[in-house]
């Protein structure tokens, strides 16, 4: 089971301050929008607009919206992971790898409370614009496998991936349907989810 690489959706990356500044702009625009118009009615050109760049410079960086969001979703994923990693940090290290699974799901579930656009994009797999693969899960899983492998003094091998894989999966869904039943989140279906995720992790990683 080999990593799968990350997703790489701009036409050009930024050398300059002034054009990374501008990028996040247009990023925050993107998720700002999503949250009120949803991806149907999103336009490059109401993106620019909202961030107040020329719309060349919206397709300096991207050929079309699914870049943009597809984008949105990678830096996404690299503000979770600096988040689940600041967490781990002041954790209790004695709680091993319960503690660790605890941060992992409500750092997942504050970004869908709280983060502009997760809710409709988080890491990709909800992105509406046709047949997707589930590489979004894959990534989420090769970087859980990377992130928690020291903290939890275990291999990064092929069947550490594949158990992070198989709760990323499990936790995906039912985190998107407790979010289905209420706008915050279903409380009893989440407390169902981190009970399933405990017992199938004791089971291969105790």
């Amino acid at each position: 089971m080999k990593p799968v690489p990350p997703a790489t959706s701009l036409r050009r990356a930024p050398v300059q301050r002034r054009s990374a500044e501008r990028l996040t702009r247009i990023l925050d625009a993107c998720a700002d929008l999503l949250d009120e118009v949803g991806y149907d009615a999103l336009s490059t050109r109401a993106v620019a607009q909202r961030a107040a760049v020329p719309i060349g410079s919206v397709y300096r960086f991207f050929g079309n919206k699914r870049q943009m969001v597809d984008a949105l979703a990678q830096r996404n994923l690299e503000r979770y992971t600096v988040r689940v990693t600041e967490r781990l940090r002041r954790a209790d290290e004695d709680g091993g790898w319960r503690t660790a699974m605890d941060v992992v799901l409500d750092e997942y579930l504050e970004m869908k409370r709280t983060a502009p656009g997760f809710s409709l994009v988080d890491f990709g797999n909800q992105i509406p614009v046709g047949a997707r693969h589930a590489e979004p899960n894959h990534r989420v899983a090769d970087r859980l496998t990377e992130l928690l492998s020291g903290y939890l003094d275990r291999e990064p091998d092929d069947d550490l991936r594949r158990v992070f894989l198989i709760a990323v999966e499990t936790a995906d869904t039912l985190v998107h349907l407790a979010f289905r039943v209420a706008p915050e989140g279903d409380r009893r279906i989440i407390d169902e989810a981190r009970e399933m995720l405990r017992a199938y992790l004791a089971r291969v990683l105790d």
